[in-house]
């Protein structure tokens, strides 16, 4: 409690601030798709019918994406290539976080439709998010809070050094 009788209200980070300042914006996944600066893009690794990326509003550190470069809202629109491709870039997804951030578990998830999230609501994803025993602490629970422990552009940089030691296989 603090001096005024209330629970903690405030929670200061400061490394929040390149979420706050940078620009919105709704075509995201096609920017990135066709991005030729990965990194301005935070596209963690490039095959031939899709690409992984960091999410900028990570549930935790190392929250991944699988997108198409197709941009197509349902599964069914998915050729078959793409869709063994694309599961083959979640599985490989699994392998960096284990090796960079050494998640102990996964939610593994499509985002399909504007109701799915993120106001995405035409162009198909898939959601790769770390998960540790226990990760779910009061902040979260109590508090409404996430912690992310990491800045994205660190995290970039070992996810990107990981892809040099880490073999893609499908």
């Amino acid at each position: 409690m603090n001096e005024l009788g209330g629970w903690l209200e405030s929670l200061w980070a400061p490394w929040r601030i390149e979420y706050l300042e940078e620009k919105r914006k709704p075509d995201f996944l096609r920017e990135a798709a066709e991005a030729a600066n990965d990194a301005e893009h935070l596209v963690v690794y490039r095959r031939k019918n899709g690409f992984l990326m960091m999410n900028l509003y990570p549930y935790a550190p190392g929250h991944l994406m699988v997108v198409p470069y197709r941009k197509i809202s349902r599964l069914s629109e998915l050729t078959d290539g793409e869709k063994i491709e694309l599961i083959d870039l979640g599985s490989y997804a699994e392998r960096l976080l284990e090796d960079v951030v050494k998640a102990e578990g996964f939610n593994v998830g499509w985002n399909v439709g504007a109701a799915a999230g993120a106001g995405v609501t035409d162009y198909l994803h898939l959601h790769i998010v770390p998960r540790w025993a226990g990760d779910h602490n009061f902040m979260t629970v109590l508090g409404g809070t996430r912690i992310i422990p990491m800045g994205l552009r660190p995290l970039y940089e070992k996810l990107r050094a990981a892809t040099e030691r880490i073999a893609f296989s499908a």
